[in-house]
């Protein structure tokens, strides 16, 4: 006759109590607050399982952290190009005072764009995982190789630097909305700007310097005899973030293919129309003269300091 499956244990009790069963039962049970107990033959022990802030708003990968700074560094890099008027520029600046002027513009760039192009990736990132969906951002490296090559050869800007991946089941309305808060967020960067950049400018006097070296190309020098002319840096850190958040802001409304103006349109044409002429009647006022970023903070810096 075969013995007992000491299997069997797991089960039911032993029929024959003198017999230490080689397998001990198993019980376990979970509280409200997550915790397993476990019981092994006689021995107990609880295990908390680990919180997994995965899901908070503002949490970012290790991949998207990666990601960003890729695209933010390409980014930066085709801006100093386009200041540079790229690989040209070298015939009408010197070679010297190219790469001195690149290198000088990348951080200045980095300070003025960067926070166009990362709090509106940002801020559909936020909506998007506020609405209850996975959001994280991606770089397109063909993209970026394309925008610097671009900026490289040319002087001209033009970049698909990358955008936030968003998977979840969300209605038009929802997806408008996250479509929307991308240009709503350099909309409220340019409005900021406009107080932020006058008492910067205000403060630290960058106005009053007169007789501002000029580069070949009439573009603000950044050094001149050995000296950075931080004061043209300043000017043109404030011109760059107000111009940048409305261009930034425009582009991405274009109703056609990926950009925003696309979702947008197919929630809400008065939100599309409305947002879209925000941004549409400042350019355009901006590209035929009639207003200009530097003349804008200069004003209100004189009329505050």
């Amino acid at each position: 006759m075969a013995g007992r499956d000491p299997r069997a244990d797991i089960l039911d009790n032993n029929p024959f109590s003198n017999i230490k069963p080689k397998i001990h039962r198993i019980h376990s049970s979970t509280s409200d607050d997550g915790t397993i107990h476990i019981n092994i033959g006689g021995n107990s022990f609880s295990k908390k399982p680990k919180t997994n802030n995965d899901t908070s708003i503002w949490h970012f990968s290790d991949i998207e952290k990666s990601n960003l700074k890729l695209a933010t560094g390409a980014f930066t890099l085709a801006l100093g190009f386009m200041v540079v008027r790229g690989f040209g520029g070298i015939s009408s600046l010197g070679f010297n005072t190219w790469i001195i002027t690149l290198l000088l513009s990348m951080p200045l760039m980095l300070l003025a764009v960067g926070p166009a192009f990362l709090l509106h990736e940002i801020g559909h990132k936020i909506i998007a995982k506020k609405n209850g969906c996975w959001a994280e951002f991606r770089a397109d490296p063909k993209g970026l190789q394309f925008g610097v090559v671009l900026a490289f050869l040319l002087g001209f800007l033009f970049m698909a630097p990358g955008a936030v991946m968003v998977a979840g089941l969300v209605t038009r309305r929802q997806n408008g909305h996250i479509a929307v808060a991308g240009p709503l967020t350099n909309l409220g960067l340019f409005i900021i700007g406009i107080p932020l950049w006058t008492l910067i400018l205000g403060l630290s006097g960058a106005f009053d310097a007169s007789d501002l070296p000029k580069l070949p190309t009439g573009a603000n020098a950044y050094l001149s005899d050995g000296s950075i002319v931080w004061q043209s840096m300043l000017i043109d850190a404030g011109v760059w973030w107000l111009s940048a958040n409305l261009i930034l802001g425009l582009f991405n409304m274009i109703p056609l293919g990926p950009l925003d103006g696309a979702k947008v349109i197919d929630w809400s044409r008065a939100a599309f129309y409305t947002v879209f002429c925000i941004f549409l009647i400042p350019v355009i006022g901006m590209i035929v003269g009639f207003w200009g970023p530097k003349a804008l903070l200069s004003s209100f810096v004189g009329l505050i300091f």
